[in-house]
Formats: C-alpha cells, sequence, structure tokens
C-alpha cells in the first residue's frame, strides 16, 4: 500500500494522471482540462532539466563528502543502508544480488573501512518472497567482491526508519553509539535524522552526489534541456522531501 501511495505521488505516474484527468474534462471542462494538460506536460518539462533536479537535489546534500585523509574521530562502527536488489538477475546465473544503488554503497562503505579500520554492520531486510535479506546480499557482496568482513547483518527492516531503530538495537548491545552512516548523498539528510531520533549519533558519510558544488542556476542553455536523468534526480529528491515531511509528522 505504501509503495502504491509513493508512486501516485512521485514522477512520472503523477504527471500520467494529470494528463488523463486533463484528457477526461476536454468535453466538459475545458478550460480545467487545459490547465491540467498544461500543468502535466510543463511538470514533465521542469521536472527534467538539470536546473531544476539541481535545485530540488541541493537542498538534501547538505553534508559534504568526508576526507578520507583526515576522518574524524569518535565513530565506532560503519552503517551501510541497503538501496534494492536484483532478483534472479541472469548475469549471476538466475540469483539475486544487490541493485546499483546498493552496489554503490557498499564500495563507499569498503573503502571507508579500509581507511579506518571499523566495523561494519548492514541494514537492509526482505519481505518473505525476498530471501536472502538485502543484509544478507550486501554481507555476500562484501566478502566476495571487496574481500571485507561484516560484523554485524540487521535484516529486519523495510525502510529506512526501520534501518535506524533495528541499527540501534544492535549496536547499543555492542556498546556503540557514534557511527558512520553511509548512503547516497540525497538520501543523507532523513537518514541523519531518523537515525538520531532512534538514539545514535551518525557522521554523516554521504556518496554519490548528483548536485553541482555551484547552483546550477542560471545555468548552460543545455541545463534546459529536458533529460530521462534529470526526471530520475527529480523523483529521488521528492521522494526525500515527502519522506521527510512523514518522518517529521510521525516521528517528529
Amino acid at each position: 500500500m505504501i509503495d502504491v501511495l509513493k508512486s501516485l505521488l512521485l514522477p512520472p505516474l503523477n504527471l500520467l494522471l494529470l494528463l488523463l484527468a486533463g484528457l477526461a474534462l476536454r468535453r466538459w471542462r475545458a478550460r480545467t482540462a487545459a490547465a491540467l494538460l498544461a500543468g502535466a506536460i510543463a511538470g514533465l518539462y521542469l521536472l527534467s532539466t538539470a536546473v531544476v533536479a539541481n535545485l530540488l537535489v541541493s537542498g538534501l546534500e547538505t553534508d559534504p563528502a568526508l576526507s578520507l585523509e583526515s576522518l574524524p574521530d569518535g565513530p565506532q562502527a560503519i552503517v551501510v543502508l541497503a538501496a534494492g536488489r536484483d532478483d534472479d538477475a541472469p548475469d549471476f546465473a538466475g540469483g539475486d544480488t544487490v541493485g546499483p544503488l546498493t552496489l554503490v554503497r557498499l564500495r563507499y562503505a569498503a573503502m571507508l573501512h579500509r581507511q579506518s579500520g571499523l566495523p561494519i554492520l548492514v541494514a537492509g531486510g526482505g519481505t518473505p518472497e525476498e530471501q536472502p535479506t538485502l543484509a544478507d546480499l550486501m554481507a555476500r557482496s562484501l566478502s566476495e567482491d571487496f574481500g571485507i568482513p561484516v560484523r554485524w547483518r540487521e535484516t529486519g527492516s523495510l525502510n529506512t526508519a526501520e534501518n535506524a531503530f533495528n541499527s540501534a538495537a544492535i549496536l547499543r548491545e555492542a556498546g556503540i553509539s557514534r557511527v558512520f552512516l553511509v548512503t547516497h548523498a540525497w538520501h543523507m539528510r532523513r537518514a541523519v535524522w531518523i537515525f538520531r531520533v532512534a538514539g545514535l549519533d551518525p557522521v554523516p558519510a554521504p556518496t554519490a552526489f548528483i548536485s553541482d558544488s555551484e547552483p546550477v542556476f542560471p545555468g548552460q542553455p543545455g541545463d534546459y534541456i529536458a533529460r530521462s536523468s534529470g526526471l530520475l534526480a527529480s523523483t529521488f529528491a521528492l521522494h526525500e522531501w515527502l519522506g521527510l515531511i512523514w518522518y517529521r509528522i510521525r516521528y517528529g
């Protein structure tokens, strides 16, 4: 149900529904229909441009990248959050493996581990139909692809909030409260907030930045061309902004 609601609120489905509503009303409410159609087309164009995508993402990517040569003192572990899986991957002999977004986070966590020597907790569950869990797949990838062991696996979560509360429970038993938190830069703001609510002291370790270090606006002519990459970045950003609002309501 939650996944359906998110799809209804996010591009491209929300824009498609707006477009269909405009088409349905064009015979009876011509002006309303025209406004809906114009809104859908304008929304699709704007959200697909680098200018708008950067504006949406830049407010999320507020934590700078770590300096691996001079890491902050205090963290006792590294927590890596899952971000999807590939089921029945034909290039992995039909088995399950981590998805590309998860793999990006694992790569950065592996580098951070080599630099700091800190133990790793991987966080990500799965439905009864999704076995092994994401945490198990992440542990396998870190071991087989990067040669790095995993100390803890948080296997009971289906979202970032559950990642936070379940990870906090595991780490408290180990006497750990301050951690490096690894996730995408655009996801970090929401992740840090909920991990603090859960009782941990996360040090942001963001990776895979989308927004430019300098504002795009007004930008170059090419920044106003609609591209699928712009729409994807805007969708990530809108998902995070909606998630932040929801978390503030539910946990704030």
